[in-house]
């Protein structure tokens, strides 16, 4: 055990280390280094609801990381109110990290992500054991529209009103979710933490964030410039979704979780093909790309959806504004710090985009 963690363990906690913490979504991506934190913090009576269709292998993984002793295992899916009630029994901390990634549609995306959060929630409400839920949320909910200038986007930024305008499933899901939870801990009282993270990245997602560019034309387009990237390795993920469900103090409140030393666009996609492989990139300058996405924006609206709002001002606003960011809050309220240096997190990262592409 890490030192970092040996001081960690001293800290006050919500629950003690007898109480049921729950974990969704733990077999992916951020999972099981936060179902880790809690076992390597002394918890004993860790919770994990995984999907009946999981991978054996994935769920020995994650037994295996924890140690089969320190964890039980449900099966269940959140769309299911019966799975909800026996997942949420007794549970004294909810860390709510499962969400319907990777759909195209909304309605998709709002039914695994929205409903099954409404599940949950209605589900512990039945127990009144609750003392905290934890949920993550995504930076995709801000705005960004630039009418705060020169400020660096922390939790006081103003969120998306109109998410549906971004054509993009999962912001949209994202966003209504956040409502959702303000709505039942304003209704009934129920102890809530909201996590915004930024790109979270590290061996299990090798992709390049589309804040950097995108690849769909045959050619990648460099959208990103200058623009800061809002990096969050996934161990110091972890360790700040973990401190948002233990630490005493900050229900009610919204953190932010960036890394500290963020790269440029620029130098991110140049360290990529130095490191992983190369390729042919087009930069796009601002104006340009701002413009794209306009007339796109403007012809989607004309033809009635016939071309999908996929480039919008409201998605450029999101992910090609010149942004800066802040963790102070995630630091003085939490008492955060990155365990993983960003020079060592990239390493991990483009060690396996290396190892991702030897075995495609």
């Amino acid at each position: 055990m890490t030192e970092h963690m040996s001081q960690t363990e001293q800290q006050a906690s919500v629950i003690s280390r007898d109480d049921v913490a729950l974990v969704t979504g733990a077999t992916g991506f951020i999972g099981p280094r936060v179902v880790q934190n809690l076992v390597n913090r002394g918890f004993r009576r860790v919770r994990v609801l995984v999907r009946p269709s999981a991978s054996s292998s994935e769920t020995k993984v994650l037994l295996q990381q924890a140690g089969q002793n320190d964890l039980q295992v449900i099966y269940g899916n959140l769309l299911s109110m019966d799975d909800c009630i026996a997942a949420t029994e007794d549970a004294r901390v909810i860390i709510h990290l499962a969400a319907g990634r990777g759909e195209k549609s909304i309605p998709d995306a709002y039914l695994n992500s929205v409903v099954t959060t409404r599940n949950l929630l209605e589900a512990s409400l039945l127990h009144r054991c609750l003392l905290r839920f934890v949920n993550l949320s995504s930076f995709s909910v801000y705005a960004n529209d630039g009418r705060t200038p020169g400020k660096r986007l922390d939790e006081t930024w103003p969120v998306e009103q109109h998410p549906e305008r971004r054509g993009d499933a999962y912001s949209f899901a994202k966003a209504r979710q956040e409502e959702l939870v303000v709505e039942y801990s304003k209704k009934y009282g129920i102890p809530c933490v909201m996590i915004r993270p930024g790109w979270v990245y590290g061996p299990g997602n090798t992709a390049i964030t589309g804040r950097v560019g995108i690849g769909s034309f045959g050619v990648f387009l460099h959208l990103g410039g200058s623009n800061r990237i809002p990096l969050s390795y996934v161990d110091n993920c972890a360790e700040a979704i973990t401190l948002a469900a233990l630490v005493p103090g900050v229900d009610g409140e919204v953190f932010n979780i960036v890394d500290d030393d963020l790269l440029s666009s620029r130098q991110l996609l140049r360290l990529y093909k130095r490191h992983v492989r190369r390729f042919s990139s087009l930069y796009v300058p601002k104006f340009l790309s701002y413009s794209l996405c306009y007339f796109w924006e403007r012809y989607s609206a004309w033809s009635e959806g016939q071309l999908p709002p996929a480039f919008n001002r409201c998605r450029w606003n999101s992910f090609w504004r010149k942004t800066y960011y802040s963790n102070d809050k995630l630091k003085k309220a939490l008492g955060w710090m990155p365990i993983i240096s960003t020079q060592e997190g990239l390493r991990r990262y483009f060690e396996a985009c290396r190892r991702k592409d030897a075995h495609a």
